[in-house]
């Protein structure tokens, strides 16, 4: 990803070794000043290695970070400007709320009464005004997040880290809790990092994601680019339910059984195999018969099983073009009851070519 020469915060060529471990490899990112980006990726992908490598509680082993035009690459911890909110709250137990958050100004030497108005603006915007004299274990968990977090932007910071913040929640509390934390971000205009492996929680939250994998970044973008236009077959992955066919590529389109697919996807080499996948979303249903037979990007499919997710019905297709390849399908309340599905049953599904996406064989 090229580098801003005017961002908030670069990130330049930064590596991370334990050992012979890589655990960040040439990473380079940069954010504009008052975003919100979320580091996306499963366990071990390198994402909290590189939060803890900016707030500089593991110094990366190579590479610089700017925040603010100032270099802090090898500043400690406590002389960079942020605050941090972890996974685990790590409140004081024998300390009140109010002097949670009151720790950090304190250590500033500024005068009680300012503290102690800072401290009740706080509680008031994080919707606890009634808590200031509880005690940790007197609150919810997701009381003490908020609480966390008003801790971490006590002393206005110009940079937020929020590790895993949402993890330890239930998940409607979790649901609740992100949108209360990108509608105060969006107020403060604070620059924010969030570390997370939930890709909704990305997707819901996060002006860019950065998804990585193995210690480097797989793709930078905003959350539609990331699920309707991934980089990588890893991307795709992730994000979202994808079906996968194994395929070859010939003329701009792909040749799966005996049907030919037409797709917009564009860079795929002569004859070369690749994987193609759909979101189940994409899958589009139609009535069989000989007129919807013979369109282009048409199936005949035969339902196997169905689930009702609320929303809406997964299927569970199979087609003689597919081989052994189950085909997923999210299909409308309205068009499950219009086409009368069910089990059993023999239809046609339409694979939009815009909606297909191809991507070399990984081996």
């Amino acid at each position: 990803m090229p580098v801003v020469p005017d961002a908030y915060l670069c990130i330049e060529n930064l590596w991370k070794a334990y050992g012979e471990f890589i655990a960040l490899r040439d990473v380079s990112l940069s954010m504009a000043k008052g975003e919100f980006i979320c580091f996306l990726g499963p366990s071990g992908c390198g994402k909290t290695t590189l939060l803890r490598a900016i707030a500089g509680l593991d110094p990366q082993t190579s590479g610089t970070i700017h925040q603010a035009g100032r270099d802090i690459s090898r500043l400690p911890a406590s002389k960079r400007d942020y605050g941090i909110v972890f996974q685990s709250y790590a409140l004081f137990p024998n300390l009140t709320v109010a002097r949670n958050i009151a720790f950090g100004l304190e250590n500033t030497g500024r005068p009680k009464a300012e503290i102690a108005q800072r401290v009740s603006e706080l509680l008031e915007l994080v919707g606890l005004p009634d808590r200031a004299g509880n005690y940790p274990a007197q609150l919810s968990g997701g009381q003490q997040q908020r609480i966390a977090l008003a801790r971490a932007i006590a002393i206005n910071p110009g940079l937020l880290l929020l590790d895993e913040p949402l993890s330890a929640l239930d998940a409607k509390v979790r649901v609740h809790l992100r949108h209360e934390i990108k509608e105060l971000q969006r107020k403060l205009g604070v620059t924010t990092i969030m570390v997370t492996h939930d890709q909704e929680e990305a997707l819901a939250m996060a002006d860019r994601i950065v998804v990585m994998n193995h210690g480097v970044v797989e793709q930078v973008g905003t959350p539609t680019e990331i699920y309707r236009q991934p980089a990588s077959l890893f991307v795709a992955d992730f994000i979202g339910e994808t079906n996968r066919v194994r395929s070859t590529y010939r003329g701009g389109a792909i040749t799966i059984g005996g049907t030919t697919l037409q797709t917009a996807t564009q860079g795929a080499r002569e004859g070369q195999q690749v994987v193609v996948a759909i979101r189940p979303e994409d899958v589009l249903p139609h009535a069989l018969d000989e007129e919807t037979a013979t369109l282009p990007n048409h199936l005949p499919v035969t339902i196997i099983a169905m689930e009702f997710l609320g929303s809406f019905w997964r299927a569970h297709l199979h087609s003689p073009e597919l081989g052994d390849t189950p085909l997923l399908a999210n299909f409308s309340i309205n068009a499950v009851r219009r086409f009368n599905l069910q089990p059993g049953c023999g239809m046609a599904v339409e694979l939009p070519s815009e909606r297909i996406l191809v991507f070399p064989c990984e081996g």
